[in-house]
């Protein structure tokens, strides 16, 4: 058996002419599992609902990114050691300390987010594959044996029926109904599995024009400006459909995103137009050719008929090499751009061609099976099993960036000077409000949505992003994951207690 992978790539492009020099590609990912929706309720914060290519590429572009933005506050603090200067030269290409604020932004939020993407840079994604969804479906019509529309379910006469205030949406399977275009779909699986309500890829990919490439979390440190949206997506040419794409993601006449042109939420008269803006992607392909030699992992091409009578008749279809698609995901990241954070060699200095091992001591590398780190269970979720990309590990780096971590004894006191240098560095960042959503949320739930204690920044993301969903029409909420705080799950990895009481003896 034949096992095949989807490959997704994000890199940052430095500069305005393309090269070898100025593109660094910063996460990649394979993958093209997710959970059915009876299992989020169980993940408390430790499992990755949606493992497809593409969406952990975008999580672990969010993790390195915070890891940039933590390298950046380090390179700061040895800096103040070495010079008396309180002005420090960029340690970082990719991102800087916020010099503009959007001029409507509220006055007490001026400082806030602390960071944006270096105006220069560029990103792009590249994937070896259509997005699953509609930007998809003329490729699925025509890989079918008949592609004769299903037929869609009878609609009951409005007449018949009693009146509702509301409506509830409805979510058609990832293939299913596939002549049914431009709606919202869920991530495509075999007949027989349990149902998931995690969106497919061409629907987040959407979104994503209008929210960035900034998750939640990230987006509490990292400005949305123009630089933090896909420039973009790079696919083999034989997996573009230029309909489908125009239709999934485009504003033309036929794009379902036509209603959000030129829509802006809270976007300033700065530089660079920081704020939220539906901002389309660009659709880019590479060579067939060029993409087979450079990927020999991808899913076999299925013959044609023509060339099936060609073959030889004592080889049956049964004979035949099959292939399925991997269970498995491997996640990277490269290094933060700095060595304040690891103590090893900057990425950008090391040789372009470094050993897994070298590469291991710096940015993150994962291996993940149904959620979770190879060798741990999606079903008995462990703090130390969740890999680096989940929502609780994303969480806790965070909150670790916005607050230095407690040294005991004669760790703190041998380190005073760093530790105050390293409060200095925190209380340059957040403003209280949302520091403390930060610090001392209750639960994810509170964290991500408590209106109490949302910054007006924070509320211009959610308006942008329920809009937006609005206009795609459909979209329901993959709810049940958020009812977990990060002191219960630091509970979980204190090791027990033992029920000993007496001395042991230890002698031979």
């Amino acid at each position: 058996m034949r096992m095949y992978q989807v490959l997704i790539d994000a890199a940052c492009l430095k500069g305005k002419s393309p090269s070898l020099d100025t593109i660094e590609c910063v996460s990649l990912a394979t993958g093209a599992k997710c959970l059915s929706a009876s299992q989020i309720p169980r993940c408390r914060g430790l499992v990755l609902h949606d493992c497809h290519a593409e969406i952990l590429a975008i999580r672990a572009f969010n993790h390195w990114l915070l890891r940039e933005c933590q390298s950046v506050l380090d390179s700061e603090r040895e800096l103040r050691h070495a010079s008396a200067s309180d002005e420090y030269p960029n340690s970082s290409p990719y991102i800087r300390r916020r010099v503009s604020h959007p001029s409507n932004q509220p006055s007490g939020s001026r400082s806030w987010p602390p960071f944006e993407i270096q105006p220069d840079v560029k990103l792009y994604m590249y994937c070896t594959c259509a997005p699953c969804g509609d930007a998809s479906m003329e490729l699925c019509m025509a890989a079918q044996e008949d592609p004769t529309p299903w037929e869609l379910p009878p609609k009951t006469d409005p007449k018949d029926e009693e009146p509702s205030t509301t409506t509830a949406p409805t979510l058609l399977n990832g293939r299913g109904y596939f002549s049914n275009l431009g709606v919202v779909r869920r991530k495509p699986s075999r007949a027989d599995a349990e149902s998931t309500l995690s969106k497919s890829c061409s629907d987040k990919l959407a979104l994503r024009q209008v929210s960035s490439l900034l998750s939640y979390p990230t987006s509490l440190l990292v400005a949305p400006t123009e630089a933090a949206y896909i420039t973009a997506l790079v696919l083999p040419e034989e997996e573009i459909s230029n309909v489908a794409c125009a239709r999934a993601f485009g504003d033309g006449e036929t794009g379902r995103m036509r209603e959000l042109k030129g829509r802006e939420w809270g976007v300033g008269t700065d530089g660079n137009h920081s704020g939220y803006k539906f901002r389309p992607f660009n659709i880019l392909s590479v060579p067939t050719a060029e993409v087979e030699a450079l990927w020999p992992f991808a899913k076999p091409k299925d013959a044609s008929a023509s060339e099936m009578a060609l073959e030889s008749t004592d080889v049956s279809k049964k004979d035949r090499k099959k292939s399925k698609i991997s269970n498995t995901s491997a996640v990277w990241t490269a290094a933060p751009s700095s060595a304040a954070v690891t103590g090893a060699e900057p990425a950008r200095k090391r040789s372009k061609i470094s050993s897994s091992a070298a590469s291991n001591t710096t940015g993150l590398h994962e291996t993940i099976i149904n959620g979770v780190k190879q060798g741990n269970k999606a079903t008995m979720p462990t703090v130390r099993g969740a890999s680096g990309l989940s929502r609780a590990k994303m969480w806790l780096l965070l909150r670790d960036i916005v607050r230095p971590a407690p040294l005991d004894g004669d760790a703190r006191s041998e380190s005073s000077a760093l530790y105050k240098d390293r409060e200095q560095d925190i209380r340059s960042l957040p403003d209280d409000v949302a520091r403390q959503r930060i610090l001392e949320a209750g639960s994810y739930e509170d964290f991500k949505r408590d209106p109490d204690s949302c910054p007006d920044w924070v509320k211009l993301r959610e308006t942008a992003l329920q809009e937006a969903k609005l206009v795609l029409k459909d979209w329901v909420p993959n709810r049940g994951d958020e009812q977990w705080s990060l002191e219960s799950l630091a509970d979980m990895g204190k090791p027990k207690k033992s029920k000993m009481t007496g001395p042991v003896d230890t002698s031979g």
